[in-house]
């Protein structure tokens, strides 16, 4: 297979046709109809040819899913603010029913925040939007984000769908103590995996990835009690294999396993992902 995954970012891509290939279905949980357009043909070729993710597609349908229902519930509650970090292809913004006054801000690297705002550029978002092109692996000049940003809302909702997998350990316990440190920053919402679905991310889709900078690191042994070191105490996970049973999108010899129970985390002995929510110490 020619590279077809040249940078991270066009993990972007890959991701957004699973979107849009739900956004098209007469039952669709979600609908994103800027998807096909941002993922561009690229998108289509390297969903096409990582066939793992190709059958597993649920995954990322209840992903996107599960994010949904965590704004919305934070919009319900009055939190003036969304920080999407490494924002990707979301179009969040300018697909959900968000109230006018809602600060929505997307941060991403300059080249993936040129490429989204030239497709969208004739859209209109449903709030009050705005892009930062940074790169968040500089940690001065995240921070010097950070604290602007927590002088701007009163109660921010923190986003980083499908970004912690790709980092060490290290570079998760710096982001999270960054985030913490912040005190509008009031809850925090993320994927996370077991070790085992790290073993197998690595086996069946890491070979797709070489040399794009992409690699699969972090599933910490401990799970979400990782994080608690780091000022955030948890509130709830929510498990991508139940939800997209729930979605009625697994495959059949899958199905069965969603029937098992799972018993909560952090030290779960068998494949495992979901998205986590946390809550900021300094804003309890």
């Amino acid at each position: 297979m020619n590279q077809l995954v040249e940078n991270i970012s066009d993990t972007a891509r890959w991701v957004a046709i699973f979107r849009a290939e739900e956004s098209e279905r007469p039952d669709a949980v979600f609908h994103d109809p800027f998807a096909r357009r941002l993922a561009g043909d690229k998108g289509v070729q390297i969903a096409n040819a990582i066939e793992f993710s190709r059958k597993n597609n649920w995954t990322f349908i209840a992903r996107t899913y599960l994010f949904d229902e965590v704004v919305m519930q934070h919009v319900e509650q009055g939190y003036d603010m969304i920080i999407n970090l490494a924002a990707g292809l979301d179009a969040r913004a300018y697909r959900m029913q968000l109230p006018k006054t809602l600060k929505w801000v997307d941060v991403d690297l300059p080249e993936m925040i040129n490429y989204k705002n030239d497709i969208l550029k004739d859209e209109k978002p449903l709030c009050e939007y705005r892009t930062i092109a940074l790169d968040l692996a500089d940690r001065k000049a995240r921070l010097e984000l950070f604290e602007q940003l927590n002088t701007e809302c009163k109660k921010a909702l923190v986003i980083t769908e499908g970004l912690i997998i790709y980092l060490t350990a290290e570079q998760v316990a710096e982001l999270a103590t960054d985030l913490s440190s912040q005190d509008h920053f009031h809850r925090w919402v993320f994927d996370l995996v077991s070790p085992a679905v790290l073993e197998m991310a690595k086996k069946e889709m890491q070979p797709s990835l070489k040399g794009s900078g992409a690699v699969f690191q972090f599933a910490p042994e401990e799970g979400e009690e990782f994080f608690e070191k780091y000022g955030w105490k948890h509130i709830e996970s929510r498990s991508k294999l139940k939800t997209a049973a729930k979605l009625n999108r697994l495959y059949d010899e899958i199905k069965p396993f969603a029937d098992l129970p799972e018993p909560p985390g952090p030290r779960r002995p068998f494949p495992w992902s979901g998205n986590c929510l946390f809550e900021n110490l300094k804003s309890v």
